[in-house]
């Protein structure tokens, strides 16, 4: 296989797989793993509005960071700069449900405080979302890979968790989109941070995994069993979990993490674009692919994206008027979501 070929297929795996997971995981978002098998029955399907799929955050700021690398994938700091003014434009656009870290950096953006001094104090799931494809852009390249996440991760969070979860992610997408060992990589979790709280989960992951545990028992020994929170320590544990194992299952992998409940479009996201960018988009279901429908971003935009992240060029802007239109109408969509919440069987 060319090496862009090969690129190619890492990148879209990954876009497409933030995408799918984004979107299966988001009408289950809040609710708890108990709750997600009393409303639904059966299979994972994108159910959100006639059995279609929409995107979040995750997957808007992932295309962000892919328009960012394009236009400066040599210089971290023009890095951050170009994705400053995309997160600028994005949030000018009245996002629903946007994180409270990634909100008042977005305000500090606006008010013309300089990208390196943007972020604030949080540990949330903000950079670990959308380093994933930093990974498989730097997948040979790790002293970039780290440089370019730290970029990304400071722009808005600048806890030293959500730069350590943000990492793993970003190193899970290499190793996937490089095919290398992953028991490697699972014995060098614990390296990415000296907090006890992260060495202990490194350690439950690997006794899990040894004992062939559950996605869902693993959630549960993190102290999660009413639903994995937006907290980095342990929405990214479970994502990288599901990952590791399931190998080669795009399907099981991300519906293992989904299972989980609580954060499940971010936690969705993570693994699916980890999965994606070693599986390809061959193995991700065609059900859940053909199932998305969003505007003015679609699959063929991501599509797009990769292709111009594997000749170098530059990846398509989104027309910004649309993205109000679209914004106003997945509102409405969300609100009615959390009406029927109120409703039997909940």
């Amino acid at each position: 296989m060319a090496p862009e070929t090969d690129s190619f297929k890492a990148l879209q795996g990954c876009l497409l797989g933030t995408a799918v997971g984004d979107a299966l995981g988001l009408p289950a978002e809040g609710l708890s793993a108990r709750r997600i098998r009393r409303r639904w029955r059966g299979e994972w399907h994108m159910r959100l509005v006639f059995g279609r799929g929409m995107f979040s955050d995750d997957t808007e700021h992932t295309y962000a960071v892919a328009q960012a690398l394009a236009a400066r994938p040599e210089d971290a700091e023009a890095f951050q700069h170009v994705l400053a003014a995309q997160l600028r434009w994005w949030f000018l656009a009245l996002p629903a449900g946007v994180g409270l870290a990634t909100a008042k950096a977005c305000v500090k953006l606006w008010l013309a405080v300089p990208p390196g001094k943007s972020g604030v104090f949080s540990a949330g799931n903000g950079p670990a979302m959308r380093c994933a494809l930093i990974g498989v852009f730097f997948r040979n390249d790790e002293k970039k890979r780290r440089t370019f996440v730290r970029a990304a991760t400071r722009l808005t969070h600048t806890d030293p968790k959500a730069g350590a979860a943000a990492h793993a992610v970003a190193a899970a997408a290499a190793c996937a989109a490089n095919g290398d060992d992953r028991a490697a990589f699972r014995d060098s979790l614990s390296g990415f941070s000296d907090e006890p709280e992260w060495q202990n989960a490194m350690q439950k992951l690997t006794d899990h995994l040894a004992s062939g545990r559950t996605t869902r028992d693993y959630a549960c020994a993190l102290g999660q069993d009413r639903g994995v929170s937006g907290y980095a320590f342990h929405t990214v544990p479970v994502a990288l979990y599901g990952w590791l194992r399931h190998p080669g299952d795009f399907a099981a992998a991300l519906t293992s993490v989904l299972d989980c409940g609580g954060d499940t479009d971010t936690a969705g996201a993570i693994c699916g674009a980890i999965a994606g960018a070693g599986s390809g988009v061959e193995h991700i279901p065609a059900e859940w692919r053909s199932r998305l429908c969003d505007f003015p971003l679609s699959p063929s935009k991501l599509t797009a994206a990769a292709h111009a992240l594997a000749r170098g060029t530059g990846v398509p802007a989104l027309f910004w008027p649309a993205r109000l239109i679209r914004n106003l109408i997945f509102l409405i969509i969300v609100l009615s979501h959390g009406f029927r919440r109120l409703l039997p069987p909940y």
